[in-house]
């Protein structure tokens, strides 16, 4: 059966992941990582790091999404690495219970929940102690700069000025936050430090096809490792990744 795709080399957050969780089964003795995947669907991020070896149990609201999730993994040869869970960020606790996980995932949960603040507590206490969050958030300034783009510079203000970095009533979005707001948000409550902030996919989309040399992606990985942690093109990513840790 046809294992599921690793990620791309370019990808700046997977491979941070990867030495996460290289980290993770060093620490447990050669047994695979456990992962909490929270808000994680249909398995963008699930069905790669169960092929890579880790046990995965996303939780998301949608039964659809988790359907789907079920179908990828089948069809990805691990479905036995993936455990779908129907629940809500804010009773995490409910839906799985006691877990203590290696490495825990928030990729695009923020921008939509009722209370972030809380979120970020619940899934800090998701992770074992010494164990990690990660976090994917929609960034305020790229926003910013594709609605100027678009021509639609009042949304572009609003999106600057707003205290949650909409541009309107219509936005699809309750939140974009900048660096700071990202890490007063995660370590408001004490339970989680913040060890690295940076921008994903920064300059990769914007190469146009055909530029790199055929079969090599190196130069492009070197450049978004660059950009991901330089500000102000780190600030300017569509999203932010924040990885935090739970003391212990």
């Amino acid at each position: 059966m046809t294992r599921a795709a690793s990620f791309a080399p370019v990808d700046v957050v997977a491979r941070t992941l990867r030495v996460e969780l290289t980290a993770a089964r060093s620490r447990r003795d050669g047994a695979a990582p456990r992962v909490l995947d929270v808000g994680g669907g249909s398995g963008t991020w699930a069905v790669p790091l169960a092929a890579d070896g880790c046990e995965v149990t996303v939780v998301d609201s949608s039964a659809n999404a988790l359907a789907v999730l079920q179908s990828r993994a089948r069809e990805a040869g691990v479905a036995s690495g993936v455990r779908a869970v129907q629940g809500d960020a804010d009773a995490l606790a409910d839906a799985v219970g006691d877990t203590e996980a290696d490495l825990v995932l928030g990729h695009g949960l923020l921008e939509y929940v009722d209370d972030p603040a809380e979120a970020c507590r619940a899934l800090a206490g998701a992770a074992a102690p010494g164990g990690a969050v990660s976090l994917l958030v929609a960034g305020r300034f790229a926003a910013v700069l594709s609605r100027v783009v678009a021509g639609r510079l009042v949304e572009a203000r609003q999106v600057l000025v707003d205290p949650t970095g909409r541009w309107g009533p219509g936005d699809p979005l309750r939140r974009r936050m900048d660096v700071e707001e990202i890490r007063t948000l995660v370590e408001a409550g004490g339970q989680l430090a913040v060890e690295r902030v940076q921008g994903h996919r920064v300059l990769a989309d914007l190469v146009p096809d055909g530029v790199l040399e055929s079969g090599s992606s190196d130069p492009l990985t070197e450049l978004e490792d660059i950009a991901a942690g330089t500000p102000p093109l780190r600030d300017m990513a569509a999203r932010l990744h924040v990885l935090a840790r739970r003391p212990g």
